[in-house]
């Protein structure tokens, strides 16, 4: 069955940098959209980025802008959130998604229709 794996999360000091990655086990996940979220008070799933599978577009909640990186290998179908200048409050699971949409609705969790198992990341101060 086609899933999508998350790794490269860990445990850091505020101020660091870590690298996910969102790696699809088959090809059903190529010409996909791909999103990050994590949970929020009050909110199951917040988005953080995401990435438009047709041009490479990218959107980014305004908590991590200028933060936090998405980009994409298409070689390798897979799915990077470079995440620099940590802060305590970045520390959660990470959730890499995969939605056949494009466009403003990638910010929405209910445009995405598989999900990874996430990631956490710890920032201490």
């Amino acid at each position: 069955q086609a899933r999508l794996v998350e790794s490269g999360g860990g445990s850091v000091q505020s101020g660091d940098s870590l690298r996910l990655t969102c790696a699809a086990s088959a090809q059903n996940f190529i010409n996909r959209s791909r999103g990050w979220f994590r949970p929020a008070p009050g909110k199951e799933r917040e988005f953080v980025a995401s990435i438009d599978w047709s041009d490479d577009t990218t959107y980014y909640d305004d908590s991590v802008k200028g933060r936090f990186t998405v980009s994409r290998d298409k070689t390798t179908n897979t799915v990077y959130l470079q995440m620099d200048k940590l802060r305590p409050e970045d520390t959660a699971v990470y959730y890499c998604a995969a939605s056949p949409n494009r466009g403003q609705s990638l910010i929405r969790a209910n445009s995405y229709d598989s999900w990874g198992q996430g990631t956490q990341v710890t920032v201490s101060s």
